[in-house]
């Protein structure tokens, strides 16, 4: 448990640390800080009455009192009002928060929306005292009524945690999931509390920071009403901001600094076993192990795991969900795939052909898409990369992994072939197997109706590549970076690349000028443009890309050109009749962002 504390903090206090928090800071300086501050004449009142009961009668001491009592000090518990709130709201509503709407039938976002609205209306009753004054009658009965925005801090911290969505990392996703998928346990609650302590950490020694600028600068401690309402503006126009999506284009404007330290945190054996929590297993999915992967004979490995979680359905009637206690008395297929997947991209031909082959003999596909990017979590994205493969079952949007998680799944593609009593049979991760697969389903069909007639195996070319045999699928985000052959250090810092002397096989190199984000890269906008140099082994090369623009492809001193738009997908290099080895240079214009190559 002390093992799994320590995880949550540090992976919190990487994320207090990272661009995600430059949104709240101003809020955090002005009204979490500097309205905590003192000015020297409060001071010294409550010095003197603090002073001996024995001088409670002076003259000087009545004065200071009367003088304290016109002008009342402010909290100096106020920052630790506002980051305990923030720290109670945020471990709330991530656990229990879409639980609790579930249940409620209320929409997800309408903790986000009433914490918009509580800032704004904090941030008014800054600008304007007599409004402060109403918004404190509901709260009269409390004792001292310290919610308003003078001298309270809790409410306020409170709004922060329900619209402060830091950057996603290993440890935030575990508990995203977790939450999302209602497996809630001690090990959840302490990792979620020492995540948000950790995060919160950075944001309290700002706004004490804060305090302590305001209270040595004359200028903050003569102009409070001003800086009073400085504060309230800064607060609206971060509700504002939230409303248009601004934090989200900041981070994206802003290098992530810490993303290095994600990547290498995120990817640590101690992380990889913790984050388990033994709630991966449950009642549903504990039989799964029993099951061989690519097994050439049916297994019994439990009652299929629930399909949950999923955002949207679409080619079922009227988009309605699928159950699969609904399916029984039929074969289902479940794959879990992602639209830009080279994997998947090869195995789903295999996939859509068993679906017009064997829909009629009792066959159910059903696609749990489960997003590897960010881009593949928009709906239309998924549709329009769908329909390009020729997708016609239903596919289900499973962008919280909740899916993914009940069926322990860890790779793309991924299938789990379910009998018509519901009970998974086989389980087949990665490429390949086909044949064993088909074979399997139709052992299967023929069980549930033994006077099916079924047509013909399906008859599509496995296209798996040897292991070994091809270039390992490249990245070119900064937190997934892999076979990189350059000289420069490869971080958002660095904007400059040179080709190398020399370059090993199975590596990219950079050459010009490029801007490198978390997910992709894309030359820099003053660029003409920048290029790629790609020392491959493989019969195919693919690369993910977006954007609008031309972009050219060298491959050994053949050019061609690839116009690029629309949203991102993946793009056809080269394609041969047998794996060779050889060098491509892709060159690219601003505006195109690249994420990644693949190789069949």
């Amino acid at each position: 448990m002390l093992t799994l504390a320590l995880i949550g903090f540090v992976g919190g206090l990487i994320t207090g640390i990272s661009p995600c928090i430059l949104p709240v800071l101003p809020v955090i300086f002005l009204s979490g800080g500097v309205q905590s501050a003192r000015s020297p004449r409060q001071r010294t009142a409550q010095q003197k009455r603090l002073a001996s009961d024995a001088a409670a009668g002076s003259p000087a001491v009545a004065t200071a009192t009367l003088t304290a009592e016109l002008e009342p000090a402010p909290s100096r518990w106020r920052p630790y009002l506002v980051i305990l709130g923030l720290v109670v709201s945020f471990s709330v509503f991530t656990l229990i928060g879409s639980l609790l709407l579930a249940v409620l039938g209320l929409p997800q976002d309408v903790l986000r929306w009433a914490g918009i609205v509580v800032l704004v209306l904090i941030g008014i009753g800054l600008i304007v005292p007599r409004f402060e004054a109403i918004l404190e009658k509901p709260f009269a009965w409390i004792p001292k009524k310290d919610v308003g925005t003078e001298r309270g801090g809790f409410v306020l911290g409170i709004a922060l945690g329900a619209v402060y969505v830091p950057c996603a990392g290993p440890v935030l996703a575990a508990i995203t999931v977790a939450g999302s998928t209602g497996r809630i346990g001690i090990e959840t609650v302490v990792l979620t509390a020492s995540f948000a302590i950790g995060a919160a950490l950075p944001l309290l020694i700002f706004a004490l920071a804060g305090r302590r600028v305001a209270e040595r600068v004359r200028s903050f401690r003569k102009h409070q009403r001003g800086i009073r309402i400085t504060g309230g503006v800064v607060m609206i126009a971060l509700a504002i901001g939230l409303v248009f999506n601004v934090p989200q284009l900041l981070q994206r404007l802003v290098p992530d600094y810490t993303s290095a330290l994600q990547d290498q945190f995120g990817n640590s054996e101690q992380i990889s076993e913790a984050l388990d929590l033994g709630g991966l297993v449950n009642e549903q999915n504990k039989d799964l192990d029993q099951c061989t992967n690519g097994a050439t004979e049916l297994q019994s490995c439990g009652v299929a795991p629930d399909i949950r979680g999923i955002q949207e359905w679409f080619n079922t009637p009227g988009g309605d969900p699928i159950a699969l206690d609904e399916l029984r008395g039929q074969v289902v297929l479940v794959d879990f795939w992602a639209y830009s997947c080279i994997n998947c991209q090869r195995s789903i031909p295999h996939v859509v052909a068993w679906d017009k082959a064997y829909r009629d003999a009792g066959l159910t596909v059903i696609g749990v898409h489960s997003p590897e990017y960010a881009f593949e979590k928009e709906p239309r994205n998924v549709r329009a990369g769908a329909q390009a493969f020729g997708i016609e079952y239903p596919v289900a949007l499973d962008n919280s992994l909740a899916t993914w998680t009940n069926y322990r799944n860890r790779y793309w593609p991924a299938h789990y072939l379910i009998d018509a009593d519901g009970v998974v049979r086989h389980i087949r991760f990665g490429e390949g197997g086909y044949a064993d697969t088909e074979k399997l389903i139709r052992e299967l069909l023929t069980a549930a109706d033994p006077s099916v007639r079924l047509p013909d195996a399906t008859d599509v070319v496995d296209t798996t590549p040897s292991g070994g045999a091809t270039t390992p699928e490249s990245y070119l985000g900064t937190t997934k970076q892999v076979n990189f052959a350059g000289a420069e250090k490869y971080s958002a810092a660095t904007g400059s690349f040179r080709l190398p002397s020399e370059q090993p096989a199975d590596s990219f190199a950079l050459d010009g000028q490029w801007t490198l984000g978390t997910q992709s890269i894309e030359p820099a906008p003053r660029s003409d443009s920048a290029e790629i140099r790609l020392n491959y082994t493989a019969a195919e090369v693919r690369m993910v890309l977006s954007g609008s623009g031309t972009v050219t492809v060298d491959v050994d001193g053949t050019q061609t050109s690839i116009e690029v738009s629309g949203v991102p997908r993946s793009y056809e290099l080269l394609n041969t009749d047998a794996v060779a080895s050889g060098t491509a240079t892709v060159t690219l214009p601003p505006g195109v962002q690249a994420f990644s190559f693949t190789f069949g």
